[in-house]
């Protein structure tokens, strides 16, 4: 049987001095995969044939498909990827600014993006709210399936190789659960001779694993963090994160407690409001005494409801309310902004469509 060869963008370049002489060379790989967003190997002009052709003969470049792809009336781009064993993964690209002009129809600043990526077809975690949940867990990406999200997201929408987005783990998958490929991805992603986004354009976005928590502050990458709280006791986390039944709500405050935070930045806590449930101001006063003596910022998201869930989306003057009570206790909360409520805009819901297509 022939053995499948390995996408090259799932290498570093230390990966690749293993294998490829002189390291001159890896430099100009690299300009030809991330700037020029070449295809074929045998594009990469000024590499010797030979080099060309074995590079050919050993790696891949493209291993993801765009089976589907939704764009929201406010400019977010929900996508569908077929990877090559026919799992699907989904990635999603937030216009957070739209291009800005002078008077004079110069341009005084540039769109901002987001792109929150994929690190696990499916998902261990099982939260009671989550649609990526309820398909199971499948396999964890490789790196550079992680890498190749991001870059044919550049590819479609033309933006410029120079231009820095805001990349978010927080697709499909819990990352922590995969940190040898994500912490992989972050390390390429970050590479000035690639894509060059700085690790503190990065984030990524976990369900409160403490003890994964502290293996990625060994690692000391030089990312951001953001918790997944969505319930400030243990009773209603078990309920909505089953996970919390071996890493409770205490064990993750001690663990980023320790996490290390560059002194500009705060630890994110994502907290998902949903009606009736968690979006009382008694919740409010208990996350305010959790967050005591932590550099945080919460982030409350309005639950994105999607068909055959038991939740709604709360109302926007219980969201206020919680959000001021925060304010006025001295911690930094913002209300995130709902992008694609007119498309497949909860994790996992382009992936369930297309898989009941297919029944």
């Amino acid at each position: 049987m022939k053995e499948e060869k390995k996408s090259i963008l799932g290498f570093t370049k230390e990966d690749l001095e293993q294998k490829i002489s002189p390291k001159f060379r890896i430099k100009q790989i690299f300009n030809w995969l991330y700037h020029k967003r070449v295809k074929s190997f045998l594009d990469m002009k000024n590499l010797p044939k030979e080099l060309r052709s074995k590079l050919e003969e050993q790696y891949s470049i493209r291993n993801l498909e765009i089976v589907s792809k939704q764009k929201s009336i406010d400019g977010s781009i929900k996508y569908l990827f077929k990877l090559p064993d026919n799992h699907t993964v989904e990635a999603v690209l937030l216009k957070m600014r739209d291009t800005i002009y002078n008077e004079d129809g110069s341009i005084k600043h540039l769109p901002k993006y987001t792109v929150c990526v994929s690190s696990q077809v499916g998902c261990k975690v099982g939260c009671a709210f989550c649609l990526t949940a309820k398909g199971g867990f499948v396999r964890d990406l490789e790196a550079g399936e992680i890498v190749e999200q991001v870059l044919q997201i550049y590819e479609d929408n033309d933006i410029e190789c120079n231009r820095k987005v805001n990349i978010v783990y927080m697709g499909m998958g819990e990352p922590l659960d995969n940190l040898e490929n994500v912490a992989k991805a972050i390390r390429i992603f970050s590479d000035m001779d690639g894509m060059s986004i700085s690790p503190h354009r990065q984030t990524i976005s976990t369900s409160g694993l403490s003890s994964k928590i502290d293996k990625l502050a060994k690692l000391d990458l030089g990312v951001n963090l953001a918790i997944s709280l969505h319930a400030v006791d243990d009773e209603l986390r078990a309920k909505l994160m089953p996970i919390n039944k071996a890493y409770n709500i205490a064990s993750i405050m001690d663990a980023v407690r320790r996490f290390p935070v560059n002194i500009r930045k705060k630890v994110m806590f994502e907290y998902l409001m949903i009606k009736g449930v968690n979006d009382d101001i008694k919740s409010a006063k208990k996350l305010v005494k959790l967050l005591d003596g932590i550099r945080a910022k919460v982030n409350l998201i309005y639950f994105n409801p999607y068909p055959g869930s038991e939740f709604e989306r709360p109302k926007e003057e219980d969201v206020k309310k919680f959000q001021e009570y925060l304010l006025n206790k001295g911690v930094l909360c913002t209300i995130r902004e709902s992008k694609g409520l007119d498309i497949s805009a909860a994790c996992g819901q382009l992936r369930e469509q297309n898989l009941g297509e297919k029944k």
